[in-house]
């Protein structure tokens, strides 16, 4: 894979750095039981959960979706850094990229207040330059305005040499509206009959790595 040479790389949170699919399915099983919906398998979980809230439940409950939202969020953080794992080899590559002197971000569409207390839970919190969360920004992703205020207080303007890697195509998306290189992580995405179908198909990406190890030989060569 020919890639430019990063000046700064953004990672997505869930399921690119730490796993966190079974708390994320547990608390959707437990908030389409409490609003009368029928809940979703796991496998539909993975394929479906993308947005952030403020996105996708609006379209999932109607005008009942603060109510799902505050039942999601109540199960979600009384269960969450517990539950918590990070994706073998992934503290390595945060290392690598410490070590690079690269700028280093998240950006999630995980809710900012509960995604920095998961960064300093794993104790990640130096490893990173910025932590940015759902409703931090005006919009969520795939809308630009999380990476840029993830490089509000530098010079750093997105661009190639700027690596987005994340695990969906809302990541894949949100760095081809910023101008970004976009590197799929994780085999999900790519494979799964349903993901492809409806949300991967024909979106654009520059390197796909399967895990940690492939992202360090990625970044081996700088």
């Amino acid at each position: 894979m020919s890639l430019p040479k990063p000046a700064a790389i953004l990672f997505d949170w869930d399921n690119t750095l730490v796993d966190t699919w079974p708390v994320i399915h547990e608390a959707m099983v437990a908030t389409f039981t409490a609003m009368g919906h029928e809940p979703w398998t796991l496998e539909q979980t993975k394929a479906r959960v993308r947005k952030s809230m403020r996105d996708a439940f609006p379209e999932l409950f109607g005008d009942q979706w603060q109510k799902a939202g505050d039942i999601y969020q109540t199960y979600y953080k009384t269960h969450h850094l517990a539950k918590l794992q990070p994706l073998k080899q992934a503290l390595d590559v945060l290392k690598r990229v410490k070590e690079l002197g690269l700028f280093n971000a998240v950006v999630s569409n995980k809710k900012g207040p509960t995604l920095r207390l998961e960064v300093e839970h794993m104790g990640w919190g130096k490893l990173f330059d910025s932590v940015i969360g759902s409703d931090d920004a005006g919009r969520d992703k795939p809308h630009p305005d999380p990476v840029h205020l993830a490089f509000k207080q530098t010079h750093i303007t997105p661009a190639k040499n700027v690596w987005f890697v994340g695990d969906s195509d809302v990541d894949l998306e949100c760095a081809m509206n910023t101008g970004c290189t976009a590197i799929l992580y994780g085999e999900f995405a790519k494979d799964h009959p349903e993901y492809n179908a409806t949300h991967f198909q024909g979106m654009p990406y520059h390197a796909h790595v399967h895990n940690h190890e492939e992202m360090l030989k990625l970044l081996a060569v700088y």
